[in-house]
């Protein structure tokens, strides 16, 4: 057994309002002490009889950013398509075909060194859990190999299948939903199953199919929701008892409250806000409402090319109307509960020693210096890395 205390750290996020000040649980002069990999003592005493240190004077120690939506499996890009927002062109999930296209032709080899690129961005600015979702196949085997790929970086996979109607279904979408119900579910491996629903992609019914699918297979529902026009998705997340619900930028009162008295978590992507400049102090209608909030990066080629959850935060807060304190925990207990996982997210005796150690005394600087990367180490499991690896 090998034990390291990171010491002296002068602002420690806990996200455990038990163990310190305000709902972050913020300790100063705190240490923390880690034995292979896990997190066995959180203290203003000094320790004694460890085996290695980490200075962390002057600096702040919070959990590892959890991103709970991603789409890395994917070939090519789509900047003329960013250009063409900038000019006043409205984000309809059209050029989603564009990427298919790209993603279909690439080698595997092609689709786990690009996901890798950007698997070790997103650990260098902090990130040390993601959820990988497939979508760029939108074939029986396309599908296969993206969950097979995205398994060899995560356990939190997703098969997101449904993302739209391919091409070759326009004329018979709902041969493509059996499809998928028939043959791709079954043979998936994925952890998750998920589903777009909205104008452009899956209607209510052809959701509700697709979910119900999974979850006889074993898998656990999350949802695509009101992104581009409000449907009853959220009232089937509810229904169905998804863990997390996606998007959310059409929602009205009476769905933000609906999840409010649910168990769903409401997952904000600042990042798609940010491209495709939908809806402003989005976050601030959730929170009031007393919805348990996550924020994920949605790292995505089309509405959202980012991997910095930092950048997220800092979006959070100057477009979605969060605290800085909101959104430094969505981003990190948030995206562990749209994740239903329990052993990240947090600084506390028996969580994972997962962390982000920034450069400044406090965890503001995230949103205070929006696009400066203050990451200055990445600690998965007790130990500092640079490149991701599962």
């Amino acid at each position: 057994m090998t034990s390291t205390a990171f010491t002296d750290i002068q602002t420690l996020v806990t996200n455990d309002p038990e163990l310190g000040d305000g709902p972050l649980g913020l300790i100063s002069g705190a240490h923390v002490v880690v034995e292979n990999g896990v997190i066995v003592s959180v203290s203003t005493k000094a320790p004694t009889g460890v085996d290695a240190q980490v200075d962390c004077s002057g600096r702040t120690l919070l959990p590892g950013f959890v991103d709970s939506h991603t789409h890395l499996i994917f070939a090519g890009d789509r900047a003329a398509e960013f250009a063409a927002r900038a000019k006043g062109e409205r984000y309809t999930a059209g050029g989603i075909a564009t990427t298919v296209t790209a993603t279909r032709s690439a080698s595997d080899s092609q689709l786990r060194n690009n996901a890798q690129n950007l698997l070790n961005e997103a650990l260098l600015s902090g990130t040390t859990t993601v959820e990988i979702k497939s979508g760029y196949g939108l074939t029986q085997a396309d599908e296969h190999r993206s969950i097979k790929i995205a398994s060899e970086f995560t356990d939190e996979t997703t098969l997101l299948a449904a993302h739209v109607i391919p091409a070759e279904f326009k004329e018979s979408p709902e041969s493509y939903v059996d499809l998928i119900i028939e043959k791709m579910i079954p043979e998936s491996g994925a952890k998750w199953i998920d589903v777009f629903c909205d104008h452009g992609a899956f209607d209510i019914d052809q959701t509700r199919r697709i979910l119900a699918a999974g979850v006889e297979h074993g898998m656990k529902p999350r949802i695509h929701a009101n992104q581009l026009q409000r449907t009853e998705a959220i009232q089937l997340a509810i229904e169905l008892g998804a863990t997390s619900a996606d998007h959310l930028s059409a929602s009205t009162q009476v769905d933000i409250e609906a999840l409010a008295n649910s168990n769903v978590v409401a997952t904000l992507l600042p990042g798609a806000e940010f491209s495709t400049s939908h809806e402003g102090k989005l976050g601030r209608r959730f929170l009031d409402a007393g919805a348990r909030v996550a924020i994920a990066s949605d790292c995505n080629p089309g509405s959202s090319f980012t991997t910095s959850m930092p950048f997220c935060i800092a979006a959070a807060v100057s477009l979605l109307g969060f605290t800085v304190e909101e959104a430094v925990q969505a981003a990190t207990l948030g995206g562990a509960l749209a994740l239903g996982r329990t052993d990240i997210g947090k600084v506390t005796i028996g969580s994972r020693a997962d962390f982000a150690l920034l450069s400044t005394p406090s965890y503001i600087h995230l949103a205070y210096r929006p696009g400066v990367n203050i990451v200055s180490k990445t600690y998965k499991s007790g130990m500092a890395v640079t490149q991701w690896q599962k």
